[in-house]
């Protein structure tokens, strides 16, 4: 495991490779298809500064933040994908998102000493924590029979309780 922390230096960054894993702490930025291609034409037109926005060194997660939380969204949409060049070239170090991307955004990551990191989906962690399975009945119904699992250290969050939820808007 590779504790990181933001901002990401050059040296830092230049020693990644591919399946490191790595925890990242401090401040990071978020944006999807419909922010970052703002934010690119903001760092073309030297506006970032005007929006408090300093990338250098900085990681971007493909995410919207919502009440329920955040989660990664695809990378490769045209949208998002297309911004990893420019804005390694502004300064970010470390685009975090999920999927695969192309050859041509891989190759423009290594020009400007840039990474992608992925948020495995949930399913790949919950998969690692579970120790046992069988199908208890109706397995002709396939992934969608009744299964029993044994499992290590889930984790979750309470949603609903004592008549609250969390998803209530304060």
């Amino acid at each position: 495991m590779i504790h990181l922390t933001t901002p990401l230096g050059e040296d830092v960054v230049r020693s990644l490779k591919v399946g490191d894993v790595v925890t990242i702490s401090g401040d990071i930025y978020t944006g999807r298809d419909a922010v970052l291609p703002r934010i690119v034409k903001a760092a073309e037109n030297g506006k970032l500064k005007d929006l408090n926005i300093d990338l250098q060194g900085s990681v971007i997660f493909h995410t919207a933040v919502s009440p329920a939380g955040v989660g990664p969204t695809s990378s490769n949409k045209l949208e998002i994908e297309s911004t990893f060049d420019p804005l390694s070239k502004a300064g970010v170090k470390m685009h975090l998102g999920k999927g695969a991307i192309s050859k041509e955004t891989v190759a423009a990551l290594a020009r400007n000493n840039a990474v992608f990191a992925i948020i495995p989906p949930v399913t790949a962690l919950l998969g690692s924590q579970t120790v046992e399975q069988e199908i208890v009945a109706f397995p002709e119904l396939g992934m969608e029979a009744f299964n029993r699992l044994k499992v290590v250290e889930y984790q979750a969050i309470i949603a609903a309780a004592k008549g609250e939820s969390i998803y209530d808007q304060h």
